[in-house]
């Protein structure tokens, strides 16, 4: 089989040991790390109001890995547009696109990336405001035009070079994707549920366009990867009791590898968002991430490897890109 390419999202966790500072320097050297493995990009994502997750200010973030960098495509996976003025957005990384030509992503959520109360009360949008969301991608699309006839230009974002992707867990952005004839990143790394039947309507409604003739779906792999399968199996703890807090309405710190203390509603719940999850040795590694693609045909994979040390992280990665060759 043709193997697609891997890419990153880094989750930039903060241990409350460590602190953001250095959540953000491990950013840039996981970022450095994977660019030395051949993978194709770098993704940081816009949270707020979580203490375990140091990208809110996602294009400083980018700005900051962009820096340290200089072949991987770095971008975000993604910024919540309903968040923002989309006139603003392409300011932001038209200034990227600009500092780090043909190496910037944006990739873009209707989602707040956050609760209810942080979005009104503290970056006071309308909770209304993700039915925008069509009309919104277009008109940021439109401020990297080279020219327009609105009589104002978005400085330096008209005529740079930067890559859109549409991001998504439903069927919803599957279509508007394939309706802009635009890149499609699913979210299966925390909500697969949708995941086959939204990649089915994106090829199916697919629009070839200016920036792309065909399709490209891009799928989201929980993936840790250890010499054992004991020791991955271990790593991945980090991960389940991240979930947990999340359904816990715990928004913690990134935690030690160990037993999970949970309920089993809890645990199915937890597995079931963590359900396109590969964990294991490298053989084993290889072997899910050849079932995935074969299931979904996906054109790239996004991996996500969240784990509570750093240098067992970037083992993780090594092991991963070794086994997929």
């Amino acid at each position: 089989m043709t193997r697609p390419p891997l890419s990153l999202l880094d989750l930039t966790r903060v241990r409350e040991d460590r602190g953001p500072a250095q959540a953000l320097q491990n950013a840039r050297a996981i970022a450095q790390h994977v660019e030395g493995l051949g993978f194709h990009r770098y993704w940081v994502a816009e949270h707020h109001n979580m203490v375990g997750v140091a990208s809110a200010a996602t294009p400083v973030v980018i700005a900051h890995v962009a820096g340290g960098t200089t072949r991987i495509r770095v971008g975000a996976g993604g910024v919540m547009l309903p968040n923002h003025a989309p006139y603003v957005v392409a300011e932001q990384f038209g200034t990227l696109a600009q500092l780090h030509p043909g190496r910037i992503d944006l990739g873009l959520g209707r989602a707040p990336g956050t609760d209810g109360a942080t979005l009104i009360r503290a970056l006071r949008r309308d909770p209304h405001g993700a039915e925008h969301f069509p009309q919104d991608v277009v008109e940021l699309m439109g401020w990297f035009a080279p020219e327009n006839t609105l009589g104002i230009t978005a400085v330096p974002a008209a005529g740079s070079d930067v890559e859109f992707i549409i991001l998504g867990s439903s069927h919803f952005g599957a279509m508007l994707a394939a309706e802009l004839g635009l890149p499609y990143g699913f979210a299966s790394h925390f909500a697969p549920g949708a995941l086959h039947e939204a990649l089915h309507l994106y090829r199916a409604q697919y629009k070839p366009s200016l920036r792309g003739r065909d399709p490209h779906a891009m799928v989201a792999v929980n993936v840790i990867c250890a010499e054992t399968e004991d020791e991955a199996r271990h790593l991945f703890t980090t991960m389940q009791q991240g979930f947990l807090g999340l359904i816990r309405g715990n928004r913690r710190y990134s935690m030690p590898p160990g037993p999970v203390d949970w309920a089993p509603r809890e645990e199915a719940q937890v597995m079931a968002m963590l359900g396109c999850h590969v964990v294991g040795t490298p053989n084993q590694v290889r072997a899910g991430l050849e079932r995935i693609v074969a299931e979904t045909r996906a054109d790239e994979l996004i991996l996500v490897t969240d784990t509570w040390d750093f240098e067992a992280r970037k083992r993780s990665l090594t092991l991963t890109a070794e086994a997929w060759g």
